[in-house]
């Protein structure tokens, strides 16, 4: 794969998630294993990144609060993301990014902003109109939202450990970004 043009993004029923769930944990644990704070440390194993996804990401989508898509390079989940929903009643507008996820081996590749324009998209046509997020201070993903137009609105410091194991505390960037 060159380019994410021979890649396929498309939104994943709750039951497209389950019957995947060894994939989509496996791109998980993929992204854990390199690095990625996406509120897992290691060691991570790839039962426990399977069972993120039964447990923690079928219920809201069943629900109807949480909206995934898939990244595939023939057919392999290669990459994903998530927009969570907010519920209470005076925030109808507004939805959260979660989860923004491009294998290793497939990144710099342009699938990490084809997902966001496939999510923003739909948040759009959803009438969400404000996406909020964070991120780890300094990694490429922050690089990636700012070019996108988000906009941070401050860091909060020691918010998570490090992916890694070590102990550090990590900071995060909270961003926003008004469709």
């Amino acid at each position: 794969m060159d380019s994410v043009g021979a890649t396929g993004i498309s939104p994943v029923t709750a039951d497209e998630v389950a019957a995947n769930a060894d994939a989509f944990g496996g791109l998980l644990h993929a992204c854990v294993q390199a690095g990625a704070s996406i509120n897992f440390v290691l060691p991570f194993g790839a039962r426990e990144a399977t069972a993120f996804w039964t447990e923690q990401v079928l219920p809201p989508m069943r629900a109807g609060v949480r909206t995934v898509w898939a990244a595939r390079d023939g057919g392999r989940i290669v990459g994903s993301v998530q927009l969570g929903y907010a519920l209470q009643p005076n925030q109808p507008h507004r939805a959260e990014v979660t989860k923004l996820m491009v294998h290793p081996d497939h990144r710099r590749r342009g699938l990490a902003k084809a997902l966001m324009t496939e999510l923003e998209g739909h948040a759009r046509r959803q009438g969400r109109s404000l996406i909020t997020l964070d991120t780890r201070t300094g990694d490429a993903a922050e690089r990636l939202y700012t070019a996108l137009g988000y906009v941070s609105v401050g860091v909060i410091p020691g918010f998570c450990l490090d992916p890694y194991g070590s102990g550090r505390l990590d900071s995060t960037t909270v961003m926003y970004k008004a469709l």
